[in-house]
């Protein structure tokens, strides 16, 4: 029998999940192809609607060697395993003769633990452990949680947080679950043969193709332990949200709560003077982050240099200790030691990591209206991390709708730590990139207004013209507004405004789940949906209910954003143009992804409105206009409010 050709693999795989051959998707394919076979690298944008999980996924079996597939959302783990890679693996079966195996795989405080279910949390004041389920009053919203969990483990086959429905706070969930550093281990644990997050493990080994996340990817690189089986194939989707998210994984932080939670979970098991010096030192880390200011460190001040390295020694000490000292009175001794060695190796490690001063770190105070100050510390760059970690031994591709940023993809693949397209030489990784557009007809179905006649916004005061501007439009569209806004301060005060302006109905981030809120969103065309950063990337409402999505600003980062504004210089005492490279891109993704919410369906029109005039105005502009979606493109205020009241028309006649 001969091979199946990849035209004819994927025409089964469309036509088995119910969509439509589009030759971007064919294109996609095609390269994704190439790539594996050729042991290259790939970035690939394909625009909403494009069918990219087929793009990969079907060339992806067809090579027959393992494939990791990382996304960054859990919406999207979701479609894969539940639709996308179920449908596709029964398509390709008769043509492959063979039906590859597929897992998810995640985090281990991701499963429910059945050691800390079953003999519960190691408490910190008292000896022993505490039964999580006695302590939690049955009536309060917890201890409801923790009995329906309880229930719930003697049903669940995966034990995976996002497959219990409804989900629980971060709070309940902490009840059952533990972090791989507070894991006791199987071949120790009780519970190691039954361990949900060591099937996972199991089931991925097995597996043709594993499902995951950024941040296990992110740990996978940085730690050094393999946590992922071994794979020749690595395809990261949702690719623009990587540095952001391999950048969160290697950020260290300390706060006077958690240094001392972890003196109360060691104090029982080791001596007095090891326990009293890390008391002390807590304290006096406590004294100088009273006194912290927000914003970058450049120098490390004495008296918190002095208040970390006392924390760093004394913790270094509890844990040669920790590995001595035995208490009787303890129960289950080996997770309450587990535990609270977790909690001083993470105080030690970022202690040291600190105190170290490495160029390549940037640290600063962030303090926060319910948790109070902390110190953080972050890399300056993750591109040489991920060059070395991700493009070795293996083809990689990675893809997103907002990969090509004015107008090419070095700006993406300097971010990953790759060279410009087509540069050769030694241990340089060889890259393509590929824009396979969109099966939307964007001038034709967007407009792109730019209010160039407004002020441009200041960092602080009220923009009474921006507000006027944006009551307008929103009456000239007849509500159906997304409003994407810089801040969550200018979001509420916009809401606030248009709620005593108009009668129609404002939802606000934060009032309700986000779910909830994009749902009544979706089910009344008059509502709008205002919000910051989450709703720049996180909404999909086709149809009539999105048809115009208003910028309030270009998104640049905070001047005073200690990391962003770091890596800025750091790209200008380099000789680059540290605006161009770290904010212009930043606002670039953001108002790619922005702009991306208004057309989702091939029947979609609308307006996207950025009351920004720097858009228009500025030398930069042209380079993020470059970076949006081809609409026709307009500064006329009267021609955006004409075209809105007529999209709103012609939808009241559909709705009839």
């Amino acid at each position: 029998m001969t091979k199946p050709s990849l035209p004819e693999l994927l025409h089964a795989a469309v036509t088995a999940v119910g969509g439509t051959e589009r030759p971007g998707q064919a294109a996609m394919a095609d390269a994704v192809a190439t790539a594996v076979d050729d042991h290259s690298h790939l970035l690939v944008q394909a625009g909403t609607g494009t069918g990219k999980s087929l793009g990969y996924l079907v060339p992806a079996l067809a090579h027959g060697e393992r494939v990791v597939v990382a996304t960054a959302t859990l919406a999207l783990q979701r479609q894969l395993v539940e639709r996308d890679l179920p449908r596709t693996v029964d398509a390709l079966h008769p043509l492959l003769r063979r039906r590859p195996q597929f897992a998810m795989l995640k985090g281990r405080s991701n499963y429910l633990c059945l050691h800390r279910l079953h003999e519960g949390v190691p408490q910190e004041e008292e000896e022993g452990l505490f039964d999580q389920f006695e302590a939690a009053a049955p009536s309060s919203k917890l201890g409801q949680d923790l009995l329906r969990m309880r229930d719930w483990a003697d049903e669940t086959e995966t034990g995976d947080r996002d497959d219990l429905t409804p989900g629980v706070s971060d709070r309940a969930w902490a009840q059952i679950s533990v972090s791989s550093r507070e894991c006791l281990g199987a071949s120790k644990c009780a519970y190691g043969a039954e361990c949900f997050a060591e099937q996972a493990r199991e089931r991925a080994k097995l597996a043709d193709v594993v499902v995951t996340n950024h941040a296990l990817l992110a740990i996978d690189a940085i730690e050094g332990a393999p946590v992922l089986p071994q794979h020749e194939v690595l395809i990261v989707d949702e690719a623009h949200e990587l540095v952001s998210r391999v950048t969160g994984v290697a950020t260290g932080e300390l706060t006077p709560g958690q240094v001392g939670r972890a003196v109360r979970r060691a104090a029982k098991l080791v001596n007095e003077k090891a326990a009293d010096a890390l008391q002390s030192a807590s304290e006096g880390f406590e004294r100088v982050m009273e006194l912290a200011l927000p914003g970058r460190l450049e120098e490390l001040p004495e008296d918190l240099g002095y208040a970390l390295t006392a924390l760093r020694d004394a913790a270094r000490t509890v844990i040669s200790a920790l590995g001595s000292t035995r208490d009787k009175s303890v129960q289950d001794e080996d997770a309450v030691r587990k535990q609270a060695l977790a909690a001083v190796e993470t105080i030690h490690g970022v202690a040291e990591r600190i105190t170290q001063g490495s160029e390549y770190d940037v640290v600063w105070y962030e303090r926060h209206d319910r948790f109070g100050a902390s110190v953080r510390v972050a890399p300056l760059a993750v591109s040489g991390l991920l060059r070395e970690k991700l493009f070795t031994d293996r083809s990689v591709v990675l893809t997103s709708a907002t990969l090509k940023l004015g107008g090419d993809f070095n700006g993406v693949g300097a971010s990953l730590g790759l060279a410009p397209e087509g540069t050769a030489g030694d241990g340089i990784p060889q890259w393509k990139g590929l824009d396979v557009g969109s099966p939307f007809d964007y001038p034709r179905q967007g407009i792109l207004y730019v209010a160039r006649h407004l002020a441009t916004p200041g960092r602080e005061g009220s923009r009474t013209d921006m507000l006027d501007e944006l009551a307008e439009l929103v009456e000239a569209a007849g509500g159906r507004t997304l409003g994407l806004f810089s801040s969550m301060r200018a979001a509420q005060a916009a809401a606030e405004e248009l709620r005593g302006r108009l009668e129609r109905p404002i939802l606000l981030q934060g009032e309700e789940t986000l779910g909830e809120l994009i749902k009544n969103f979706a089910a009344s065309p008059e509502t709008c949906l205002f919000g910051t950063l989450s709703l720049w990337q996180g909404v999909d409402v086709p149809g009539a209910s999105c048809q115009l999505v208003v910028m309030d600003r270009i998104p640049f980062p905070r001047p005073d954003d200690p990391l962003m504004s770091a890596r800025q210089k750091a790209v200008e005492e380099a000789g680059g143009n540290g605006f161009m490279a770290v904010a212009a891109t930043h606002a670039a993704l953001l108002m790619a992804q922005g702009a991306g919410r208004l057309v989702r369906a091939t029947g979609d029109k609308g307006v996207v409105a950025v009351l920004d005039p720097r858009l228009a105005n500025a030398r930069y502009g042209s380079y993020l206009r470059a970076s949006l979606p081809d609409f026709w493109y307009t500064t006329d205020r009267n021609q955006a409010r004409r075209s809105l009241a007529a999209i709103d028309a012609a939808a009241k006649g559909d709705e009839k």
